[in-house]
């Protein structure tokens, strides 16, 4: 088994081992995972934070030890907490990365960092206010990032900035926490679930206070939430049919 850890700020990560294949998610610095297969220009990866996997550029990543990845999938996760930032190397060569970046790794890699950080659980309420790091941050279908995200990796980062932990789609994300059985049962952070025809959980969101959500939907945006689902005041129309309110925290 080989391992591996993000040393760009995001890198994406393909369905297939090719540049034309759908994005499903992305590596951000510091992220570390396992290599399943190794071919000529791609890897097929397993992260270690959600155990999610997909296929990466052989030129974006670093090797490291199983020692390294070991020691470092056990030691407290440490984020960049700005929207962004710079890591530098020996050489002070400058890599911007975004807020969410793990800088567990900058010893490894011999980069150093001198902005903000975040390291511990926090309290239920600091959901909505890391939610609005992303607000008006557009659409990105595999995205992760405040330049481009979809409605599972906002709710998938603004966790992980708390230091809570959730899945990566929106359908493995449904299957955590506590299902409540009305919206006046839930809180400020907790996460609304929505489905299409065939009944497929295919969107989420973060409740807010006052019957309102901020969600990813053509960008990070707040709209009003009912029993039936997402009520856009832009479009006055509903936009998303409500399927279950789960409580993470």
């Amino acid at each position: 088994m080989q391992y591996g850890v993000c040393n760009l700020g995001i890198v994406p990560i393909r369905l297939e081992p090719s540049d034309t294949s759908e994005m499903v998610t992305q590596a951000l610095y510091g992220d570390i995972f396992k290599v399943l297969e190794q071919r000529k220009k791609w890897s097929r990866i397993r992260f270690a934070f959600d155990k999610y996997e997909g296929w990466i550029d052989n030129k974006q990543y670093l090797e490291i030890t199983e020692t390294d990845y070991k020691e470092l999938s056990q030691s407290q996760i440490k984020l960049s907490s700005d929207l962004i930032e710079f890591v530098a190397d020996a050489s002070n060569n400058l890599y911007p990365i975004p807020v969410g970046s793990n800088l567990t790794a900058l010893k490894l890699l011999n980069h150093s960092f001198d902005g903000h950080v975040t390291s511990q659980k926090n309290i239920k309420s600091e959901i909505i206010n890391s939610s609005f790091l992303y607000l008006n941050a557009p659409y990105l279908w595999g995205g992760k990032t405040p330049f481009g995200i979809d409605c599972s990796g906002f709710t998938q980062m603004v966790y992980k900035l708390n230091g809570y932990k959730l899945f990566r789609d929106a359908s493995q994300q449904a299957n955590q926490g506590e299902a409540l059985s009305f919206i006046e049962e839930s809180e400020p952070g907790d996460l609304a679930f929505f489905d299409n025809a065939e009944g497929n959980i295919t969107h989420v969101g973060i409740i807010m206070e006052d019957n309102h959500i901020i969600h990813a939907h053509g960008k990070v945006r707040i709209d009003r939430l009912d029993h039936s689902g997402i009520y856009n005041t832009d479009k006055n129309i509903h936009t998303h049919k409500l399927r279950v309110i789960k409580k993470i925290i």
